[in-house]
Parts: structure tokens; sequence; C-alpha cells
């Protein structure tokens, strides 16, 4: 894991390329996770709740998990000043502490990233759901802008990036298939360079370019769907 905190988390969406890159990236997910009201919701790896607490707004009984005691305390606090009910947790992603089949939808955003296995964290995240419900992986591209600067941090001895892990498309997809889940469209977003006056300038087009191609892109998303049994 990295060192992150979740003030981090708060100083980030203060700025310009932080507030616009957080819209953007959280639409993407939220659409492809779909309806959200009267269903049961995880988020993995909460950090402070943001993706949690837009879930919980638009209806979702939700529960929260993070690894990290800090942020989890975090999120509570958010939700208590967002007047939401959040069920928050301490949790590994690859050791969820739940029954399985018990959420109809589950979120893990820039959560592969720092897991040392990710292919047991999507296998435990998959055991969660429900048949038809959608597991949403959300990662740091590989093939952008972001991605190079991020890899060259990681060369100049930049401990947080030197730990971090960059996927294409088609490596999530993978990820999903092999925990049975059938692999959907995906989404990209953040396709500018990491400067705020390029992000407010681009915000607009950003989802037309996203809906297209996920080359370049910051920030990947895709969507996998736990098939429902034949009937017999």
């Amino acid at each position: 894991m990295t060192g992150t905190t979740p003030l981090d988390y708060a100083r980030w969406r203060q700025t310009v390329l932080g507030s616009v890159t957080e819209r953007l990236e959280r639409a993407v997910v939220l659409d492809l996770a779909g309806r959200l009201a009267g269903r049961d919701v995880l988020e993995v790896g909460c950090g402070d709740g943001m993706y949690a607490l837009a879930a919980s707004r638009a209806g979702a009984r939700v529960v929260a998990v993070d690894r990290s005691a800090a942020a989890v305390r975090a999120a509570l606090r958010n939700a208590e000043d967002a007047d939401q009910s959040l069920l928050l947790q301490v949790a590994d992603a690859r050791a969820l502490p739940f029954r399985s089949e018990c959420f109809d939808v589950v979120l893990a955003v820039t959560v592969l990233c720092f897991v040392p296995d990710p292919q047991r964290a999507v296998t435990e995240m998959a055991r969660l759901l429900r048949p038809g419900g959608v597991l949403v992986l959300g990662e740091l591209g590989r093939w952008s802008v972001w991605g190079a600067l991020r890899r060259l941090r990681a060369w100049a001895g930049s401990t947080t990036w030197r730990a971090a892990r960059f996927f294409t498309p088609a490596e999530l997809r993978g990820l999903l298939r092999q925990s049975g889940l059938v692999p959907g469209r995906g989404r990209g977003a953040a396709y500018y360079p990491p400067n705020g006056t390029a992000a407010r300038l681009l915000e607009r087009v950003d989802p037309l370019v996203g809906s297209v191609t996920r080359l370049g892109a910051a920030f990947v998303a895709i969507p996998g769907r736990k098939p429902r049994p034949l009937c017999t």
C-alpha cells in the first residue's frame, strides 16, 4: 500500500486538476455500476469515502472497507458530515469478511494498483456478488502521459509509484474472466496531461473520447457481471 492519507485525498480534490479528474472518474464508475437505488453496494478500498457517499446519495445500502484504519475514520467523519449512513469496516481486499453473494454491486477504484496479488483480490470481490451483480474495477491506465510520468517518478526513487502497478484494459478484463465474471465494455477518463488548466479546458470533451477509446486514458474502468445460473 501507499503512504497516501485521507488528508492527501482532500487536498487533491481542492485543486483544479483533482476536482475535475475526480468528477470525471466518478461519473464513469457510477455509470458502469448502473442503477444503485435500493441495491446493496460494497466499496473496497474506500479511502475517505467519496464513492461510497455517492452511492449512498443514489439510494444504495452501502458497506465500505479499507485496510487503513485512518481512512475508515475519515470516511466515517465525511458520512456524518453529509448525513449519510454507511457501514464501515477495516478489511483487506484479499480477505473480505462477508458471506458469499450478499452484494449487488462492488466498486474497487485504484485498489489493485497497490495489491500484491490482484487476481486474489478480484476473485474475492467476485465471490461476494449475487448472480447478475456487477463489479466495477477502476485503475490507473498504463498507456497515458500520467502513467509515463509516474513511472519516471518511480525510477527517480518515489516509493509510492515504485510499488504501483499500471493496468491495460485487456489485463483488467483478464482478471475479471479468471474470477468467473463476464467483462463489459470499459470506459476511460482523464486523457489530458496532469495540468489543471488542461483539465478544465478539456473536461467537456473527455467523456466523448472515453466512450471511443481507452488508449491514452490516465484512468480505465471495466465492469464485470456475474452470470446467472441457467434454468434446469
